[in-house]
């Protein structure tokens, strides 16, 4: 039986020529991330800068209520200082087409509304066919009560 190993090299060194290096984050530094559940839904974002000292950052998300909420910080030698921000982002203005569509809109709503303030209650009248249906409904929704009721009564006695 011969068995081939392979030879690993043997690296010796001393102790006192190993150095401990540390990374840190780089100084100055900035960042931003937008990410959601699935591609093109955004729910949360997060930015970040630093001078070194000082950082300063912003992240929002929507709250289990689909509020929106940010949250402005400041890191400095005195600790973390975050400002949420509850208030909603103004909405655009309206373009003059769009006031103008709007103004189309209520006064077209204001004559259908206006048109129907008649007096007039219009009552549906329950034809032949309706009557038929209405009828074949109840019966089969009473049929439908005793197989359940007889179907409780079993039950019940199958209990004692």
């Amino acid at each position: 039986f011969i068995s081939i190993l392979p030879v690993l090299p043997l690296i010796l060194c001393e102790i006192s020529q190993l150095h401990e290096t540390t990374v840190g984050p780089p100084r100055p530094y900035a960042f931003g991330y937008a990410a959601g559940r699935y591609p093109g839904h955004i729910d949360r974002t997060h930015s970040e800068i630093s001078d070194g000292d000082v950082v300063q950052g912003t992240y929002s998300y929507v709250d289990p209520k689909f509020q929106i909420r940010t949250v402005d910080y400041v890191a400095d030698k005195d600790g973390f200082h975050p400002v949420l921000n509850f208030s909603p982002p103004p909405l655009p203005q309206d373009s003059a087409a769009v006031a103008q569509a709007k103004q189309r809109h209520l006064a077209d709503f204001n004559a259908i509304a206006s048109s129907h303030q008649s007096g007039q209650v219009i009552v549906p009248v329950q034809t032949p066919a309706f009557q038929r249906i209405a009828t074949k409904h109840n019966a089969l929704y009473e049929q439908i009560a005793a197989e359940h009721a007889r179907l409780t009564a079993e039950r019940e006695a199958e209990k004692l």
